[in-house]
């Protein structure tokens, strides 16, 4: 494979079932965050993994970009059947957000910590990486904020960089994450707030266009998955 890949994700329920007649590998073999270099859509040397950003299941491919116009063509035409249908990658960052799926340069980059972000499960400082000790800590004494989801009570859209107030109209907060969700038809967003104010139920306010808007703390994912 070239320097040039591209990355195409089939997402869905009956993803999987909608790719296996142009796969040469049996997909509904391979667990979750696994991968296999295989022949798919007759390209060779394709990477399949059972990975997504959506939560609804499916697969991502990683294949030469030479071969795009190709794979996209019997993608497509596979999943005729299935409904299969193009979609952006705004389309895929509403899922995301609906699953309350942290999202890198939003909810973490290099100067966030994975204990206040929710990612305890995924760090391990008994392993002994870097600054181990530091998470360590984190995770037996906690941190000073934490990251929440929330629902806009009233009308309104949260966007990344909006200011949260408690009750008194202290600033407490700020948005890293926010859109209308198309499953529930109202507002939602992901945002870090002192732990104090992290507890689901909770009533905030978030400042949208000068005025501030009621808005509720909820545990996430906004969407449960079927």
């Amino acid at each position: 494979m070239s320097e040039k890949t591209a990355l195409l994700a089939i997402q869905g329920p009956k993803a999987k079932m909608a790719m296996q007649s142009i796969c040469d590998v049996r997909i509904d073999l391979l667990s979750n965050y696994s991968h296999i270099t295989n022949t798919f859509a007759g390209v060779k040397n394709v990477t399949i993994a059972t990975t997504g950003y959506t939560g609804a299941g499916g697969i991502e491919i990683y294949f030469d970009v030479s071969e795009a116009k190709k794979v996209w063509i019997s993608v497509m035409e596979a999943g005729a059947d299935y409904g299969i249908l193009p979609a952006g990658l705004a389309a895929r960052d509403t899922l995301r957000l609906e699953m309350g799926y942290c999202l890198y340069g939003n909810e973490i980059d290099d100067y966030t910590s994975p204990i206040s972000a929710g990612l305890k499960w995924v760090t391990k400082p008994l392993t002994g990486f870097l600054n181990a000790s530091i998470f360590q800590k984190s995770i037996q004494e906690g941190t000073t904020e934490k990251l929440i989801g929330f629902q806009i009570d009233e009308r309104g859209i949260p966007r990344s960089g909006y200011i949260l107030f408690d009750s008194y109209q202290n600033p407490i907060g700020r948005v890293t994450s926010g859109t209308q969700s198309p499953t529930l038809n109202k507002g939602i967003g992901m945002g870090y707030v002192k732990t104090d104010f992290s507890k689901p139920g909770s009533k905030l306010f978030i400042q949208i266009r000068k005025k501030l808007i009621p808005v509720t703390v909820v545990k996430l994912p906004f969407v449960k998955s079927s």
